[in-house]
């Protein structure tokens, strides 16, 4: 791979998961209209997040990254980005106050649209169609006519991100975020189960705390981090016609960014290091992510390393472990080796949902959480033996009171799942499930925080 990059630069490269569109006059006419659109996000902000990372590489702070698996068009509205956020902010909360860690807050949100398919063609009964790959490329109704590639749907997209963008900015700033009101975030649906007493208890510290502040002459109104709180969106860059219209130079550096998202990530079917992903990817400023999965061996993971990350920049780059419960404690701690031998710096982050899915004898696609919550125990226990920091966790979740994923502390059973399934794609963790795990994930943060504080002593004997 040479070193001479541009926007387009990918379209000279194998690549792989594309949408055939009928139309090419259309979709170049549509990624034109798209380019002179206004940026989503700005240079700075992806700065900002890549800073952010980089204490996170260090070990000083957690990811925490998750969001719908496809975002829809159809269940576009005000109360579920409201609801996600909330959720998102109780489960940063629990890390932060319980896990005493600093949580960088990354949502797979306002871009998430596109979606890799296992096989380009799904079956029902003796109708064959092309699959569903997400509403940014075609619709999720089992037609014909919907199943075509429309470019159309990109500007769509574009406009429903746009949208979204501005309401998380007006709840992240505008005082929703404000840690007095840390009782107000619980969902309704939440209040009766299990993690409603853990959360309001930590929510009462938190006010305590508050007061104590007051009582002492510290007023938090008076601090900025206390009323407000920087959030982040991502994607998986999976139709680069759409990012590359989206690509723009920073007036500042003079540098490229991708301004559909602060953070976007390569799949872990897309990784070919000369495919067009890569080199796509290789060449913008953004926080970057690579999912790792089972076929991913340790000189492969360098050799991508070094193509989306050649300056060694701490904060760059972000590795998605996606490997299942089975599996992540044989193909992780290679890797993780690997990482730490050619002393790269990375951020390692747990995806536990898309190694976890299973067919429930109901029919459903699921994924039981205590493989969730098994693989995530697996990806600390792989760092804490090899002497890494285990910075990171990305989820498939939704504010909503669905039941996608079996077990939880309310058991959801395989006959429960067709209560509510509602998900354009993958089965997703509901409010409950995704705050039970932050409460895993924060007594993992304390405990490794234990563990290199008695490792200080040693190293120094």
């Amino acid at each position: 791979m040479t070193d001479r990059w541009n926007p387009s630069s990918w379209r000279t490269k194998p690549i792989q998961q594309v949408p055939a569109y009928p139309d090419q006059g259309e979709l170049e006419a549509v990624e034109a209209q798209l380019a002179g659109f206004p940026p989503l996000v700005f240079a700075g902000e992806a700065r900002k997040l890549k800073r952010a990372l980089g204490k996170v590489a260090q070990g000083e702070s957690f990811l925490l990254q998750g969001g719908d698996c496809a975002e829809s068009f159809a269940e576009h509205s005000a109360d579920n980005i409201r609801d996600f956020f909330r959720l998102f902010l109780q489960m940063a909360v629990v890390l932060t106050f319980a896990g005493a860690s600093p949580v960088v807050k990354v949502g797979r949100v306002a871009g998430q649209f596109a979606k890799p398919r296992s096989a380009p063609t799904e079956k029902i009964g003796d109708e064959e169609l092309p699959s569903y790959r997400g509403d940014i490329i075609n619709g999720i109704e089992f037609t014909p006519d919907a199943r075509i590639p429309d470019p159309r749907r990109q500007l769509m997209a574009y406009r429903q991100s746009a949208a979204t963008l501005n309401l998380l900015r007006a709840f992240a700033t505008g005082g929703y975020a404000n840690l007095e009101n840390a009782h107000r975030w619980m969902l309704g649906f939440v209040k009766d189960s299990p993690q409603s007493g853990r959360y309001d208890e930590l929510a009462s510290r938190i006010t305590e705390t508050l007061d104590f502040m007051r009582a002492i002459g510290l007023d938090p109104e008076a601090h900025p981090e206390m009323r407000s709180t920087d959030f982040y969106t991502s994607h998986e860059a999976l139709l680069l016609g759409y990012e590359q219209a989206l690509t723009r130079v920073d007036s500042t550096s003079g540098d490229w960014y991708a301004t559909s998202g602060h953070m976007i990530w390569i799949g872990d079917r897309t990784r070919q290091p000369d495919h067009a992903h890569i080199e796509y990817c290789r060449g913008i400023k953004n926080p970057i992510g690579l999912k790792c999965g089972p076929s991913l061996k340790p000189d492969e993971l360098i050799k991508l390393i070094d193509l989306l990350n050649p300056d060694n920049e701490a904060g760059r780059l972000t590795l998605i472990a996606r490997f299942g419960a089975d599996k992540a404690g044989e193909h992780l701690p290679g890797l993780v080796r690997a990482v730490k031998r050619e002393g790269r710096h990375v951020v390692w982050s747990c995806d536990p949902m898309h190694g976890n899915t299973v067919k429930a004898g109901s029919g459903y696609k699921t994924r039981p959480f205590d493989l969730i919550l098994s693989e995530i125990g697996t990806f600390f226990d792989v760092h804490r033996a090899e002497g890494t920091h285990a910075g990171g966790i990305h989820l498939e979740m939704t504010g909503k009171n669905v039941t996608e994923c079996t077990g939880g502390a309310r058991a959801i059973s395989d006959a429960e799942l067709q209560d509510r399934y509602h998900t354009h794609c993958d089965p997703r963790l509901n409010a409950e499930q995704a705050l039970e795990a932050a409460f895993l994930v924060a007594e993992l943060l304390k405990k490794e925080k234990l563990a290199r504080g008695r490792s200080v002593p040693d190293a120094a004997e």
